[in-house]
């Protein structure tokens, strides 16, 4: 690879060779939910104020005193005037950056990402109300804004695919051809607008990202999380090959939550085109068994709207055809799980009440060899008050992806 200054950051000493991971395995009655009941809107209110002032996900980049202030003016519940009070916030960075552009980029930048991180709050966790499907239109419009402003730019690729187009985000380092590429995939809540907000740290590595949403979201071809649905992924692939600036011989593809489920079977169907996969805190199987979901619906670790988010997926809404579709997404009861794969990287913390720790090590137990970073104190992700999902980015996911993009 010519011109490619990639550069490994500091290895962490937490990751292990799956095959001595021997005394975190987890038995299937591992780290299990607590009941509790949906947060009051008092309840919502303090702990999305407490996450802000911590910088947690999902506020990770709003401002605690915006925070504060939409929180002020939000008496309900209701899905409509949720997004209305964040949407607010949104629209005056967006008439600021508007104003900005001509003068000055860098700061009208800054705004329109502002405004794109207000907006897609708005319409978390889903799109399932007329003005949280609003507040997702205009996050795709201010992300496009975005996108124009910033150098090396924002390509919006759309790829056709079986009557579709395949809608992503791609950014290639400047002065890197071939580009190496991760490949980052959404998740239940998260967008490829989140994901391109922070991939931005490949390109000093000289690493191009494309982010894209994960079936069942977003702007995804598939309407619904099915066995198959990861063929899209292929036909990315495909796009891949065919552009010059990127080499198809270096792909490693992201997924976190939900999305590590599809970077998880990428890494069995597409082992050949891919150098690994990043796969953090990904449903396999446990996560899809009726047992394990009527405890963690009533996790607290997640904020509100969990049931509502992941049965939409499936493209149902009641609890009974929910349960009964999960069930079928398994990669053990598919087989795939012992099949050969590509390198994988596992990542999750032991106390993960949203999908099981046991997941991943059903993975690392099965197929081919695996690594694994595991916090013995983490939730979701791998997450704590003290160990950010940025600081696991920068620290664990980062520095393996470039490793495995720089080897030869």
């Amino acid at each position: 690879m010519k011109n490619n200054p990639l550069r490994p950051g500091r290895a962490c000493a937490l990751l292990l060779s799956a095959a001595l991971l021997v005394v975190a395995a987890l038995g299937p009655g591992g780290a299990l939910a607590q009941s509790a009941p949906p947060r009051t809107l008092e309840e919502i209110k303090n702990e999305v104020q407490a996450r802000a002032e911590r910088k947690a996900y999902p506020v990770a980049g709003l401002d605690p005193l915006e925070v504060r202030e939409a929180l002020g003016n939000l008496k309900s519940q209701d899905r409509d005037e949720w997004a209305a009070v964040w949407t607010a916030v949104g629209d005056r960075h967006l008439e600021l950056a508007k104003t900005l552009a001509a003068t000055d980029k860098r700061a009208a930048s800054q705004r329109f990402r502002s405004a794109v991180e207000y907006y897609l709050f708005a319409r978390f966790p889903l799109e399932n109300s007329p003005g949280t499907a609003r507040a997702y239109q205009q996050a795709l419009g201010a992300f496009a804004d975005y996108a124009k402003l910033q150098d090396p730019p924002v390509e919006v690729v759309r790829i056709p695919f079986e009557g579709k187009q395949i809608v992503g985000y791609l950014r290639i380092p400047r002065n890197v051809r071939p580009a190496p590429l991760v490949i980052t995939i959404g998740g239940l809540d998260v967008r490829k607008e989140n994901a391109a907000l922070r991939n931005d740290l490949y390109l000093a590595y000289g690493v191009a990202y494309l982010a894209l949403d994960m079936p069942g979201t977003g702007q995804s071809t598939q309407a619904i999380a099915a066995p198959g649905a990861e063929r899209e992924y292929s036909a990315v692939l495909d796009y891949v090959a065919r552009r010059p600036e990127l080499d198809a011989r270096r792909v490693v593809v992201y997924g976190g939550s939900w999305g590590g489920h599809w970077a998880a079977r990428l890494a069995y169907t597409e082992r050949s085109r891919i150098r690994g996969a990043v796969v953090q805190a990904a449903p396999v199987h446990e996560y899809f068994q009726p047992e394990w979901q009527k405890k963690a619906l009533a996790t607290r670790e997640y904020l509100f709207g969990l049931f509502e988010a992941r049965a939409s997926v499936y493209g149902v809404s009641d609890l009974g055809a929910f349960l009964a579709y999960g069930p079928k997404m398994s990669l053990v009861t598919s087989g795939m799980i012992n099949q050969p794969s590509a390198p994988m990287l596992l990542i999750n913390g032991l106390q993960d009440t949203q999908v099981p720790p046991e997941d991943l090590f059903l993975l690392m137990r099965s197929g081919s060899p695996k690594e694994v970073w595991f916090n013995p104190g983490g939730g979701h992700m791998g997450r704590t008050d003290e160990l950010s999902d940025q600081r696991i980015f920068e620290t664990i996911t980062l520095p393996w992806v470039v490793r495995v993009l720089r080897t030869d």
